[in-house]
C-alpha cells in the first residue's frame, strides 16, 4: 500500500517528452500518469481523477482544447498547457477554455515544477479555503498530500487520504454512507457500504488515541458518519 502523493497526469503523444516530465516529476516525488492522445487523457481523468494536468495541444486524435472542454464539463481539476504553440490567439483560446496556465515548449524544468506547485497550492485553497487544514491534533497539507497527527507524520493510502479530506472538509456535518461512497469512490460504489467500514476502521486505527472509543470520527448508526469539530485549548499562561 503506498502513501498519498499528488498525481501528475500527462497527455502528449512525444513518448520522449513523456518520459522527460516523468523524471523531472519522479523527482520532485510526484507520482505519474501517461496518455498518449487525447481521448485515453479524457479517460484517464476519468478514472484516475489526478490532482493536475499537463497537456499538450497537438494531438493525434483531437486537439488539445477539446480535451479542455471535456474534462472541465465535470471536472475542475488544474490543466497546465505545454504547447509549442505561442500565438496569442492559441493561447487566449486555451485559457479561456479552461486551462490554468500556459508554458511554451522548450521550458525550464524548474519553472515547470515552481508552476505546477503553484497550480496545486491554488487548487487546494479553492477546495477548502486554505492550503492546510487542522481538526485538533490532526493537520493535513492539502498542497504536499502530508497528514500528521500531534506533529508526527502518519502515512494513509490514497483513498484514506481522500476520505480524510472529504470529512475534516465538512467537519461538524453529517455525512450519509451514500454521500461518502460517492464523492470518494464515485457513484458506480455507492452502496458499497463494506468499502467505507474497511476505510473508516483503517482512519481510526491510524489517528484515534483508542479506536475502539473514537473521538474524531463518529458513527452514526443506520445512516453515516460525523467528524466531530476539535478544538485545541490554549496554552495556560504561566
Amino acid at each position: 500500500m503506498h502513501e498519498k502523493k499528488n498525481t501528475i497526469l500527462i497527455v502528449d503523444d512525444e513518448q520522449q517528452i513523456r518520459k522527460m516530465l516523468g523524471i523531472y516529476l519522479d523527482a520532485a516525488e510526484f507520482r505519474v500518469e501517461e496518455a498518449e492522445n487525447g481521448k485515453q487523457g479524457v479517460r484517464l481523468s476519468a478514472s484516475i481523477k489526478p490532482d493536475l494536468i499537463l497537456l499538450d495541444l497537438g494531438l493525434p486524435d483531437i486537439d488539445g482544447k477539446e480535451v479542455i472542454a471535456s474534462v472541465r464539463e465535470w471536472s475542475q481539476v488544474p490543466i497546465v498547457v505545454l504547447s509549442v504553440r505561442a500565438d496569442d490567439e492559441e493561447i487566449v483560446a486555451a485559457l479561456d477554455g479552461g486551462a490554468d496556465d500556459y508554458i511554451l515548449k522548450p521550458f525550464s524544468a524548474p519553472v515547470l515544477l515552481s508552476r505546477i506547485k503553484a497550480n496545486l497550492r491554488k487548487s487546494a485553497i479553492k477546495e477548502a479555503g486554505e492550503p492546510e487544514l487542522t481538526n485538533g491534533s490532526i493537520r493535513m497539507d492539502l498542497v504536499r498530500h502530508e497528514v500528521f497527527r500531534d506533529g508526527e507524520k502518519v502515512a494513509l493510502t490514497p483513498k484514506e487520504y481522500d476520505l480524510l479530506r472529504y470529512f475534516i472538509i465538512n467537519r461538524g456535518k453529517m455525512l450519509t454512507h451514500r454521500q461518502l461512497l460517492k464523492e470518494v469512490w464515485g457513484p458506480a460504489h455507492s452502496e458499497d457500504m463494506q468499502y467505507l467500514r474497511v476505510y473508516i476502521g483503517q482512519i481510526r486505527e491510524k489517528l484515534e488515541e483508542n479506536p475502539a472509543y473514537p473521538k474524531f470520527i463518529i458513527t452514526e448508526p443506520g445512516i453515516g458518519y460525523r467528524m466531530e469539530t476539535i478544538t485545541v485549548p490554549a496554552a495556560v499562561a504561566a
